[in-house]
């Protein structure tokens, strides 16, 4: 709860002037049994029209600056939890935004969802009804209890009883309830995470038929958070039928106590009528008061999935190392570089080659062989395990993050295409002119499809560009990678939708008008690697050939193999 706190400090003085209005709202509330039995008891003996007048329009008085400030008050509140609330989301966002690829790994996508929505909800509730609630039920409460006293310690002492019953019930119940709650979380990151899964593969789903199977699926996790959601549901649960409980017990203790104290003489009607409203607004906070332990209990779960995610540390690696002189010849340079996911097996194993300012790297193997990874430890998502890698002389991880990230150009194979025209989705943030825009689109193959379009760069795409085809979707996030002027493109898989002869005019457009970025081109095809200044083969995360088009032939079996089951069309220029 001390990151809820956190946020409200800032918001003090708002929270005070809502809380002002609401004390003072309350307290007028407390007047109005007073008031009546003040009239029942003292005003209307009198028979004096005027007096009864009088403290009638007092009562109503009373009544409307109540509500007036209740009104107010919760207006206020609900501001102060929008705002608290839009600065957790904020800060929660960038959080994640700033995560380690391990850390994003650890938490899970789908964890991280539900705490940016289901979790941030709670917390906004929470905030909301604490200033609705928390301050009216302590002050309807002891003010109930000082007044009612005055009025007749002896039905007092009754009704104080139950109190503690009421209070203990309820805080044990909580407590129970908080690790519950927790386990239900959990139970919503799974279903997000098959909500989210069938989301992005809802075709393909399609396609095979597999819409009862998934049905299945979903129906499993639902049931699972069903499962959690009764059991924190019927633990908490008991609070409210306990509390009725001891409060009914109570007021048919008030009542036959204030009977007999009538029939004595002792005590006057209208004050039994007003200990019943008393009562009745003292059953009210005490009600108020389970939901708000129930909510907090909630809040508090989901405000420590949110703080753990705020308080992640970023544990990259990083070194003052400034390595060697830069040279042009060794732009470059992986250096017996071994790395592993789980730090059990290598993903890679002792890479190493040289790269020149303005080559090509190609990179080839079979699915699985690490080729992706190598260009995700190029770009510092990763910590590597032992070895070296360096650009431009100096140790990637001596270098800022986002210096060492506005350095690439990268089109990624589960890339994504954003709800907007298509001159943002190339732009994407940047400060990039249109024609720079233009430039990109044209080496990237695009600018005729896209100039065929009614409104030409204005043209509005669905999110994953399913209004358009898989090669022009291709084209475009190269058109995205090559817009920036990146010192380093990174090509991963990116062609597999395109045709051999655009693959090639790709290719060349690509050598011709940036001839001094340094390109990296991860492939199953020979042709899309075939012209590299340098080729690896991967195997299991480890080079099994490396060389030139030419060498490899000769020496590698295994490319030699992958190059002449291509030989149907896979060197068509």
């Amino acid at each position: 709860m001390k990151l809820i706190f956190s946020y409200l400090k800032p918001l003090s003085r708002m929270i005070g002037f809502g809380l002002t209005i609401k004390v003072l709202a309350t307290l007028f509330e407390l007047t109005l049994p007073y008031i009546l039995s003040h009239i029942l008891d003292v005003v209307v003996p009198t028979h004096d029209i005027w007096h009864i007048v009088l403290w009638g329009g007092a009562m109503i008085v009373a009544a409307l600056l109540a509500m007036i400030g209740n009104i107010v008050a919760n207006q206020n509140a609900a501001k102060v939890a929008r705002e608290a609330s839009r600065r957790i989301r904020h800060d929660l966002f960038a959080a994640t935004m700033h995560l380690t690829s391990r850390q994003t790994d650890q938490f899970t996508i789908p964890s991280l969802e539900s705490r940016l929505t289901s979790d941030t909800y709670h917390v906004h509730h929470f905030i909301g009804m604490v200033q609705r609630m928390a301050v009216r039920v302590p002050i309807l409460l002891i003010g109930g209890i000082a007044i009612t006293l005055v009025l007749d310690w002896r039905l007092a002492l009754v009704m104080i009883v139950t109190l503690p019953l009421i209070g203990g019930s309820v805080f044990l119940i909580s407590r129970r309830g908080m690790p519950l709650y927790r386990q239900t979380q959990k139970a919503v990151d799974g279903m997000v995470r098959v909500v989210r899964e069938d989301c992005q593969g809802v075709r393909v789903i399609k396609a095979l038929s597999k819409e009862e199977y998934e049905s299945r699926r979903y129906d499993a996790v639902n049931r699972k958070l069903v499962a959690c959601e009764r059991k924190a549901g019927i633990t908490m649960a008991l609070s409210q039928p306990l509390m009725t409980l001891f409060l009914n017990l109570g007021l048919v203790a008030v009542i036959l106590t204030g009977a007999y104290l009538v029939n004595d003489g002792l005590s006057m009607p209208g004050r039994i009528i007003a200990f019943i409203q008393y009562f009745t607004l003292m059953s009210g906070a005490m009600s108020a008061m389970t939901r708000i332990f129930v909510m907090s209990t909630k809040s508090a779960a989901s405000a420590n999935r949110i703080a753990e995610v705020l308080a992640a540390k970023d544990t990259s690696r990083k070194t003052t190392d400034e390595g060697a002189v830069a040279t042009d010849d060794a732009f470059i340079v992986f250096d017996d570089v071994c790395f592993s996911y789980n730090g059990k097996k290598d993903n890679l194993s002792h890479i190493s080659f040289t790269l020149p300012k303005g080559g090509t790297l190609g990179v080839i193997g079979a699915t699985g062989s690490g080729k992706t990874t190598l260009s995700t430890v190029l770009q510092g998502f990763y910590d590597i395990d032992s070895g070296s890698i360096r650009i431009g002389g100096k140790d990637i991880y001596a270098i800022d993050k986002k210096a060492l990230h506005s350095m690439f150009g990268v089109v990624m194979q589960n890339d994504f295409i954003i709800a907007d025209t298509v001159a943002e989705n190339i732009r994407f943030g940047r400060d990039i002119s249109d024609g720079a825009i233009r430039r990109a689109a044209t080496l990237a193959q695009a600018a005729d499809f896209i100039e065929g379009f009614a409104d030409g760069y204005g043209h509005q795409l669905t999110a994953k560009g399913t209004n358009v085809s898989g090669g022009q979707r291709q084209r475009l996030l190269i058109a995205r990678a090559l817009a920036g002027d990146p010192e380093i493109l990174i090509l991963d898989d990116a062609s597999s939708a395109l045709d051999y002869k655009t693959d090639a005019n790709l290719r060349r457009a690509i050598r011709e008008g940036m001839a001094s970025t340094t390109t990296v081109v991860i492939a199953q095809r020979v042709s899309s690697v075939k012209h590299a200044d340098h080729i690896l083969v991967l195997e299991n995360g480890a080079v099994i050939g490396a060389g030139t088009h030419e060498q490899l032939l000769v020496d590698c079996a295994a490319y030699k193999e992958i190059s002449d089951s291509q030989m149907g069309g896979a060197f068509l220029e």
